[in-house]
């Protein structure tokens, strides 16, 4: 499988998180619609997805520069503070303070060609991030945002909305059922890179960037038919995958079902996923799936030999999730990049 990079830019608010599992059931709505975005359609693929997966999507991640280098901000990974971070003061107090200021930095900036080592781990907490995009954005970007009280990456938006009766086209008589959704906006100008494995043998990256841009246009997630989840698909472009040489653990991209027996050792925040079905199914008799435990994106896992991970990808799917499509799947592969853990 080939690796590559799809960067798109919000422009509305979204009421799902760009994950890599949720990104690949918005492809798999694409490619039932359009047989030719699949080699040989989607069933064919579905069917051997757990020996041959056609595409596997990463999270969305945030792509800054600091005027020389690009990065990629990704979250630190899930492991125990000391094991990225050595404590330099003996007084217990300045310790506990220098502890807290090291919880506090959630992102972890990974540089374009993906390489992961110790000397060039940069930890940033949400503010540091900020000011790195800040002074990335436009002169008419930053003359809007200047003096705002916080900078945040993703700002959570309550939108208000009142229940109508179409048939009158009023709120009616004795009725006022007001409700709110909320949405979370990005900060304005930011750019997101998704990283794609695409197999040969299934579809190409024209394609996938065909549905994506589809996907971008019509909404991804909750909410979309009310115009949240809009995006621009803006560049593509192929990534070489990191070497594993001196390295000893796998840094994951995308919420996963780890494989058993083949790790010694992980560190991982479980993440539930409550899937629904979309698009026709959203209003079938049933249109739940059965919840499913992951090992979020960020997780650190430590294989009995990292050499033995000869794939660009680790994982398993999950299947007999869904009464309403008992074929339906859901991703639990994920893109991983190799790096050198000191414990």
């Amino acid at each position: 499988m080939k690796l590559y990079e799809l960067t798109i830019r919000p422009v509305s608010g979204f009421g799902t998180p760009l994950k890599g599992d949720t990104l690949f059931g918005h492809f798999c709505w694409q490619a039932a619609y359009d047989e030719k975005l699949l080699n040989g359609g989607l069933d064919k693929w579905i069917d051997c997805y757990s020996e041959n997966p056609c595409v596997i999507f990463s999270s969305a991640w945030p792509k800054l520069n600091d005027k020389e280098n690009w990065y990629y901000a990704m979250k630190r990974p899930d492991l125990p503070l000391g094991y990225l971070f050595l404590r330099t003061n003996k007084d217990c107090r300045k310790a506990m303070t220098e502890k807290k200021d090291n919880a506090a930095k959630k992102w972890m900036l990974v540089p374009e060609d993906l390489c992961i080592t110790k000397s060039r781990m940069l930890f940033k907490n949400n503010a540091e991030l900020m000011e790195m995009m800040f002074q990335g954005v436009t002169d008419e970007t930053k003359k809007a945002m200047r003096g705002k009280p916080k900078k945040l990456l993703m700002k959570e938006h309550i939108q208000p909305h009142n229940t109508i009766n179409r048939l009158t086209d009023t709120t009616g008589e004795d009725m006022f059922a007001p409700y709110q959704q909320t949405a979370e906006f990005y900060y304005p100008e930011t750019e997101l890179a998704i990283f794609v494995l695409i197999n040969a043998e299934a579809t190409d990256i024209e394609r996938v960037k065909l549905a994506m841009e589809r996907i971008g246009q019509f909404g991804f997630g909750k909410d979309s038919s009310t115009g949240w989840g809009r995006f621009d698909v803006c560049e593509n472009g192929e990534k070489t995958f990191p070497p594993i040489d001196n390295a000893n653990a796998c840094y994951t991209l995308a919420p996963s079902l780890p494989e058993q027996g083949l790790y010694r050792d992980w560190y991982f925040s479980p993440f539930t996923r409550f899937g629904r079905h979309g698009d026709r199914l959203a209003r079938s008799e049933n249109p739940f799936k059965n919840p499913v435990i992951m090992a979020d994106e960020g997780a650190v896992l430590i294989p009995e030999n990292v050499r033995d991970m000869t794939k660009p990808y680790l994982g398993r799917p999950a299947f007999n999730v869904s009464k309403a499509m008992p074929k339906a799947v859901v991703q639990g592969y994920t893109p991983w990049l190799p790096f050198k853990l000191e414990i």
